[in-house]
Protein backbone atom coordinates (compact mmCIF):
# COMPACT_ATOMS: atom_id res chain seq x y z
CA UNK A 1 0.00 0.00 0.00
CA UNK A 2 1.34 3.73 -1.03
CA UNK A 3 0.61 6.90 0.52
CA UNK A 4 -1.28 9.74 -1.28
CA UNK A 5 1.82 11.98 -1.39
CA UNK A 6 4.53 9.05 -2.65
CA UNK A 7 5.37 9.37 -6.27
CA UNK A 8 4.49 5.28 -6.49
CA UNK A 9 0.67 6.44 -5.35
CA UNK A 10 0.56 8.84 -8.76
CA UNK A 11 2.15 6.13 -10.91
CA UNK A 12 -0.28 3.33 -9.84
CA UNK A 13 -3.22 6.08 -9.62
CA UNK A 14 -2.23 7.20 -13.38
CA UNK A 15 -2.38 3.10 -14.09
CA UNK A 16 -5.91 2.52 -12.25
CA UNK A 17 -7.55 5.32 -14.50
CA UNK A 18 -5.65 3.92 -17.65
CA UNK A 19 -7.14 0.36 -17.18
CA UNK A 20 -10.76 1.89 -16.23
CA UNK A 21 -10.54 4.42 -19.09
CA UNK A 22 -9.50 1.18 -21.41
CA UNK A 23 -12.01 -0.63 -19.98
CA UNK A 24 -14.81 2.01 -20.41
CA UNK A 25 -13.69 2.21 -24.11
CA UNK A 26 -13.68 -1.51 -24.68
CA UNK A 27 -17.42 -1.71 -23.54
CA UNK A 28 -18.63 1.04 -25.28
CA UNK A 29 -17.35 -0.26 -28.41
CA UNK A 30 -18.68 -3.56 -27.66
CA UNK A 31 -22.54 -2.59 -26.68
CA UNK A 32 -22.69 -1.78 -30.41
CA UNK A 33 -21.12 -4.71 -31.75
CA UNK A 34 -23.24 -6.82 -29.41
CA UNK A 35 -26.55 -5.14 -30.00
CA UNK A 36 -26.05 -6.35 -33.77
CA UNK A 37 -25.06 -9.49 -33.11
CA UNK A 38 -28.08 -9.72 -30.55
CA UNK A 39 -30.44 -8.63 -33.06
CA UNK A 40 -29.21 -10.54 -36.05
CA UNK A 41 -29.09 -13.60 -34.32
CA UNK A 42 -32.04 -13.27 -31.58
CA UNK A 43 -29.43 -14.64 -28.40
CA UNK A 44 -30.55 -13.99 -25.20
CA UNK A 45 -26.74 -14.80 -23.79
CA UNK A 46 -25.59 -12.31 -26.50
CA UNK A 47 -28.31 -9.67 -25.08
CA UNK A 48 -27.45 -10.59 -21.92
CA UNK A 49 -24.01 -9.78 -22.14
CA UNK A 50 -24.46 -6.63 -24.24
CA UNK A 51 -25.92 -5.77 -20.61
CA UNK A 52 -23.43 -7.23 -18.74
CA UNK A 53 -20.95 -4.84 -20.53
CA UNK A 54 -23.78 -1.59 -19.94
CA UNK A 55 -23.17 -2.92 -16.22
CA UNK A 56 -19.17 -2.62 -16.85
CA UNK A 57 -19.31 0.69 -18.15
CA UNK A 58 -21.53 1.61 -15.13
CA UNK A 59 -18.54 0.28 -12.73
CA UNK A 60 -15.28 2.12 -14.05
CA UNK A 61 -17.62 5.21 -14.33
CA UNK A 62 -17.77 4.61 -10.44
CA UNK A 63 -14.29 3.55 -9.93
CA UNK A 64 -13.12 6.64 -12.46
CA UNK A 65 -15.10 8.78 -9.69
CA UNK A 66 -13.98 7.12 -6.67
CA UNK A 67 -9.95 7.17 -7.26
CA UNK A 68 -10.73 10.89 -8.02
CA UNK A 69 -11.60 11.40 -4.36
CA UNK A 70 -10.85 9.53 -0.80
CA UNK A 71 -12.72 8.50 1.92
CA UNK A 72 -14.50 5.62 3.02
CA UNK A 73 -17.85 6.95 2.41
CA UNK A 74 -16.91 7.10 -1.26
CA UNK A 75 -15.77 3.57 -1.16
CA UNK A 76 -18.88 2.14 -0.15
CA UNK A 77 -21.68 3.88 -2.10
CA UNK A 78 -19.21 2.99 -5.11
CA UNK A 79 -19.77 -0.80 -4.38
CA UNK A 80 -23.15 -0.62 -3.25
CA UNK A 81 -23.82 0.85 -6.93
CA UNK A 82 -21.59 -1.78 -8.31
CA UNK A 83 -23.59 -4.41 -6.66
CA UNK A 84 -27.32 -3.09 -7.72
CA UNK A 85 -26.02 -2.91 -10.95
CA UNK A 86 -25.69 -6.86 -10.85
CA UNK A 87 -28.78 -7.52 -8.83
CA UNK A 88 -30.79 -5.78 -11.77
CA UNK A 89 -28.91 -8.08 -14.53
CA UNK A 90 -29.35 -11.13 -12.61
CA UNK A 91 -32.87 -10.63 -12.44
CA UNK A 92 -32.98 -9.59 -15.94
CA UNK A 93 -31.66 -12.51 -17.47
CA UNK A 94 -33.06 -14.78 -14.76
CA UNK A 95 -36.64 -13.78 -16.48
CA UNK A 96 -35.10 -13.90 -20.06
CA UNK A 97 -33.30 -17.32 -20.03
CA UNK A 98 -35.81 -18.44 -18.30
CA UNK A 99 -38.30 -17.49 -20.60
CA UNK A 100 -36.67 -18.54 -24.01
CA UNK A 101 -35.98 -22.61 -22.28
CA UNK A 102 -39.71 -22.82 -21.55
CA UNK A 103 -40.62 -21.40 -25.30
CA UNK A 104 -38.21 -23.45 -26.37
CA UNK A 105 -36.46 -20.47 -28.71
CA UNK A 106 -33.94 -20.87 -30.85
CA UNK A 107 -31.17 -18.47 -30.97
CA UNK A 108 -29.69 -18.20 -34.70
CA UNK A 109 -25.52 -18.91 -35.46
CA UNK A 110 -23.98 -15.53 -34.57
CA UNK A 111 -20.42 -15.41 -36.12
CA UNK A 112 -19.91 -12.02 -35.28
CA UNK A 113 -20.79 -12.54 -31.86
CA UNK A 114 -17.99 -15.80 -31.65
CA UNK A 115 -15.35 -13.45 -32.95
CA UNK A 116 -15.72 -10.25 -30.64
CA UNK A 117 -16.68 -12.88 -27.24
CA UNK A 118 -13.28 -14.61 -28.11
CA UNK A 119 -11.36 -11.13 -28.23
CA UNK A 120 -13.42 -9.81 -25.31
CA UNK A 121 -12.49 -12.79 -23.33
CA UNK A 122 -8.76 -11.95 -23.72
CA UNK A 123 -8.68 -8.35 -23.54
CA UNK A 124 -10.68 -8.76 -19.69
CA UNK A 125 -8.62 -11.30 -18.44
CA UNK A 126 -5.83 -8.54 -19.28
CA UNK A 127 -7.61 -6.03 -17.45
CA UNK A 128 -8.65 -7.92 -14.85
CA UNK A 129 -4.73 -8.60 -13.95
CA UNK A 130 -3.94 -5.32 -13.89
CA UNK A 131 -6.61 -3.86 -12.03
CA UNK A 132 -5.99 -6.59 -9.04
CA UNK A 133 -2.52 -5.75 -8.86
CA UNK A 134 -2.76 -2.28 -9.17
CA UNK A 135 -5.38 -2.22 -6.64
CA UNK A 136 -3.57 -4.33 -4.34
CA UNK A 137 -1.05 -2.28 -4.50
CA UNK A 138 -2.68 1.27 -4.08
CA UNK A 139 -4.92 -0.68 -1.09
CA UNK A 140 -7.77 0.37 -2.91
CA UNK A 141 -10.99 -2.21 -2.54
CA UNK A 142 -12.88 -0.67 -4.85
CA UNK A 143 -10.40 -0.88 -7.89
CA UNK A 144 -9.79 -4.77 -6.75
CA UNK A 145 -13.62 -5.45 -6.37
CA UNK A 146 -13.76 -4.17 -9.99
CA UNK A 147 -11.46 -6.05 -11.13
CA UNK A 148 -13.20 -8.97 -10.40
CA UNK A 149 -16.00 -7.47 -12.17
CA UNK A 150 -13.62 -7.87 -15.11
CA UNK A 151 -12.78 -11.07 -14.58
CA UNK A 152 -15.97 -12.26 -14.39
CA UNK A 153 -16.45 -10.35 -17.57
CA UNK A 154 -14.21 -12.31 -19.20
CA UNK A 155 -15.87 -15.45 -17.72
CA UNK A 156 -19.03 -14.38 -19.27
CA UNK A 157 -17.36 -13.87 -22.47
CA UNK A 158 -16.01 -17.27 -22.51
CA UNK A 159 -19.51 -19.00 -21.55
CA UNK A 160 -21.39 -17.02 -24.06
CA UNK A 161 -18.86 -18.31 -26.40
CA UNK A 162 -19.13 -21.54 -25.33
CA UNK A 163 -22.92 -21.29 -25.68
CA UNK A 164 -22.66 -19.34 -29.61
CA UNK A 165 -20.32 -22.54 -30.79
CA UNK A 166 -22.05 -25.45 -29.52
CA UNK A 167 -25.25 -24.22 -31.03
CA UNK A 168 -23.54 -22.81 -34.45
CA UNK A 169 -21.68 -26.63 -34.81
CA UNK A 170 -23.96 -28.50 -32.82
CA UNK A 171 -27.69 -27.38 -32.72
CA UNK A 172 -27.54 -27.14 -29.28
CA UNK A 173 -30.20 -23.98 -28.90
CA UNK A 174 -30.30 -24.60 -25.28
CA UNK A 175 -27.04 -23.60 -24.70
CA UNK A 176 -27.72 -19.79 -25.27
CA UNK A 177 -30.33 -19.72 -22.59
CA UNK A 178 -27.90 -21.80 -20.36
CA UNK A 179 -25.03 -19.29 -21.24
CA UNK A 180 -27.59 -16.52 -19.46
CA UNK A 181 -28.06 -18.84 -16.55
CA UNK A 182 -23.90 -18.17 -16.16
CA UNK A 183 -24.75 -14.48 -16.00
CA UNK A 184 -26.97 -15.11 -13.52
CA UNK A 185 -25.28 -17.03 -11.13
CA UNK A 186 -22.17 -14.72 -11.41
CA UNK A 187 -23.97 -11.86 -10.85
CA UNK A 188 -25.43 -12.69 -7.74
CA UNK A 189 -22.56 -13.34 -6.39
CA UNK A 190 -20.90 -10.39 -7.43
CA UNK A 191 -23.86 -8.34 -6.29
CA UNK A 192 -23.15 -9.91 -2.76
CA UNK A 193 -19.67 -9.29 -2.64
CA UNK A 194 -19.80 -5.66 -3.64
CA UNK A 195 -23.04 -4.86 -1.04
CA UNK A 196 -21.45 -6.77 2.33
CA UNK A 197 -18.64 -5.59 1.58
Amino acid sequence: MTTSNDPTHTALLRRGFALEYTTLGWNVIGIVVLAVAAISARSVALAGFGLDSLIEIGASTVVIWELSGTGEDRQRKAMRMIGTAFIALALYLLVQSTWVLVAGFHAQRSPIGIAWTAITAGVMFALAYGKARTGAALGNPVLKTEGRVTLIDGLLATAVLAGLVLNAACGFWWADPLAGYVIVYYGIKEARGALTH
